[in-house]
């Protein structure tokens, strides 16, 4: 039955544990370090869960998990295992960052030429998914070049092909997703605020003389960013899509970061506004994360007993 299970969930699920992993980084950052910690556990559950999964279906059908490997979707493991990575680093085990990190950039390696051979034209709030896998390394390596300099250089690579990954899929973006889309059109807005946070996390690693200009490209990325959210927030209002749909994991995402970008160009900047608005910037994205969990929640329990009356032998 396992393996049933396992072929029945698809590769975007990574967006679970980046959702609940990004809000757990914001509620550190909040200090609430119960809640953090609760929610860190939650994300790291699912990902070993997810991660026996995919191993299942890559050793049972190998030639349908390479088929799946090539959708924006499968990247979400990447960018997951980062976020384990900053949270379990903000939390005081960098060395099982190092760990996680080693493991993102091997799935990025691995994945993300597969996806950008394949990538459809023209592009959905899934295809930035390449430039949040590809943040989501600079983030947790400008983290950990805090203590080892020679991460800075991956950090800064990872940053700017990220943000050039982000110019490539807004070239391509079919902008007719902001009022259609279930909800991964918010990545538009997600990729740049874990854009933010990246620039903002190399500018406090980078010496003094650099700092300065990086920490000025981290702010003109967060204005952008929180242009992103109204805008989004708006035509979620303008066009509500209120039914529930897995992509919906795809906007805690985005607003977790969001908050967790200001909460960085807060510190950076030192204004206390900044402080005030990533506070409440925190309660929209746990709202949606309760909802998100809610849905996913009924649906796979109203899944699995339908698999489990199938798999019951009938009655002669």
């Amino acid at each position: 039955m396992f393996i049933a299970v396992a072929h029945r969930v698809p590769c975007e699920s990574g967006a679970v544990v980046m959702g609940i992993g990004i809000v757990s980084v914001a509620a550190q950052l909040a200090g609430d370090t119960v809640l953090s910690w609760v929610l860190l556990t939650v994300a790291g559950v699912v990902w070993v869960l997810l991660g026996v999964s995919f191993l299942t279906r890559l050793a049972s059908d190998a030639p349908a998990w390479r088929a799946e490997a090539v959708r924006p979707g499968a990247l979400t493991g990447v960018a997951a295992t980062g976020v384990l990575g900053v949270g379990l680093a903000q939390h005081g085990w960098p060395a099982v960052s190092w760990v996680f990190l080693a493991v993102a950039v091997v799935l990025w390696a691995a994945l993300l030429p597969r996806v950008l051979r394949n990538l459809s034209s023209p592009a959905v709030g899934s295809s930035f998914l390449l430039c949040v896998a590809t943040q989501s390394l600079a983030v947790l390596a400008a983290k950990l070049a805090v203590g080892a300099g020679w991460m800075l250089s991956l950090a800064v690579v990872a940053d700017v092909l990220g943000l050039g990954l982000y110019a490539f899929v807004l070239s391509r973006f079919d902008f007719r997703q902001l009022v259609r889309g279930s909800g991964d059109h918010w990545i538009a807005g997600g990729a740049l605020a874990i854009s933010t946070v990246a620039t903002t996390a190399l500018a406090s690693a980078l010496p003094a003389g650099a700092a300065g200009a990086v920490g000025a490209g981290a702010v003109v990325l967060w204005a952008i960013t929180s242009a992103w959210y109204v805008v989004l927030a708006g035509l979620e209002l303008f066009a509500p899509r209120l039914r529930y749909d897995f992509r919906r994991w795809a906007t805690v995402f985005p607003l977790g970061m969001t908050c967790t970008a200001t909460f960085g160009v807060a510190a950076a900047t030192g204004a206390g506004w900044l402080m005030t608005a990533a506070q409440v910037l925190l309660w929209p994205a746990l709202v949606v994360l309760c909802l998100a969990a809610w849905g996913t929640a009924r649906r796979v329990t109203g899944g699995l007993l339908r698999l489990a009356r199938s798999a019951r032998p009938a009655r002669r």
